[in-house]
């Protein structure tokens, strides 16, 4: 930092605030230092850094060694936060998802000195874990139990579920199907609950939700199944994944999306806006999810927050061509004309 301050003609003094983003810097001064950073090929000391302020600037990370967009994409909206904020992130991925793997990973980032840590935990197992952590320990769970008494950050999956649903009755169907994940994740609970409350609200009829696993292939042997029945006309499908799989069994046995029967999945992975139809969906804001659960954890270190919050991020129906208007029988068109002739 001397080197710095030498070559920028400011004070030593000046040149750490500019370092550490303190918040009463001119533009220009703060140009200067940077210019001269860049010129000297300046680069932070962080064990230094750790030594004097008793702080790591690192992040752990408890991850699921998942390829779904879903995972993935989390991490990714932390992992952009953490940098945002001038925070380090190590990432610690799971083998397994039982308890023991859990409290294996946290430890491991423990030893390596991390100021706090998010654990990425949609699964009921995941999540209890978190229940026996070390004492004093600034931990957040994103996608986890909401009932936990750690902050947590969730998306509001019910209520993306209930848009999905209500766009589909809106558009004259009777019922929707629906296509759920894996009972052991919290996303597809709540998406399956918020899936059958709308309809019991409507007063409409809740068939037999069917099985999946979040892949492709779940969701294909799911559409063979929902292509054999007429009277389907409307599928909510747990995630895009599975629905890419009921979109190929329907035009396999000649059912015409959105003809025949309209489809809505959930997620907005990006390739849904080009499929043929492009998908309707549910977009959850990763990004927000990552910014949120990144504020709650530093509050915890720099403020030692200690009391359980809860975040809510909301979701939004993209509407694309794989839903339409349902046509209406003609003896009800003819009852509807009638009645309102009677009147």
């Amino acid at each position: 930092m001397t080197d710095v301050a030498r070559l920028a003609g400011l004070s030593h003094q000046t040149v750490s605030r500019v370092i550490n983003n303190h918040a009463n810097v001119r533009p220009t001064t703060r140009v200067r230092v940077l210019a001269a950073i860049e010129e000297l090929g300046y680069r932070r000391n962080s064990a230094a850094r750790t030594l004097v302020t008793g702080r790591s600037q690192t992040l752990g990370v408890v991850s699921l060694n998942s390829t779904l967009y879903g995972p993935a994409s989390t991490l990714y909206g932390i992992e952009q936060a953490a940098l945002d904020s001038h925070y380090f992130v190590t990432v610690a991925t799971l083998r397994s998802t039982d308890r023991a793997a859990v409290q294996q990973a946290i430890g491991r980032l423990v030893d390596q000195g991390v100021d706090g840590i998010v654990v990425i935990a949609p699964l009921e197992s995941v999540a209890e874990a978190l229940a026996d952590l070390p004492a004093g320990l600034p931990v957040v769970a994103v996608e986890g139990d909401a009932d936990a008494e750690i902050d947590t950050v969730t998306v509001d999956q019910r209520a993306g579920a209930r848009a999905a649903v209500e766009h589909l009755l809106s558009k004259g169907h009777q019922t929707v199907w629906h296509v759920a994940g894996p009972p052991d994740w919290f996303e597809a609970r709540h998406r399956s609950a918020g899936w059958q409350t709308t309809l019991e609200d409507a007063g409409a009829e809740v068939p037999p939700p069917l099985s999946g696993d979040w892949s492709p292939r779940s969701g294909f042997e799911a559409g063979r199944v929902l292509a054999r029945m007429p009277d389907v006309t409307a599928v909510f499908a747990a995630n895009d994944s599975m629905a890419l799989g009921v979109l190929r069994a329907l035009h396999d046995y000649g059912r015409d999306v959105p003809g025949d029967v309209s489809l809505i999945g959930f997620d907005d992975i990006p390739e849904v806006a080009y499929l043929t139809p492009r998908l309707t969906t549910v977009r959850q804001d990763f990004a927000e999810v990552g910014r949120r659960g990144l504020a709650l954890l530093v509050e915890q270190i720099e403020a030692g927050v200690d009391e359980a919050r809860r975040v809510v991020v909301g979701t939004t129906l993209i509407v694309r061509d794989s839903t339409r208007e349902i046509a209406r029988p003609a003896s009800a068109c003819r009852r509807g004309s009638a009645s309102a002739g009677g009147q």
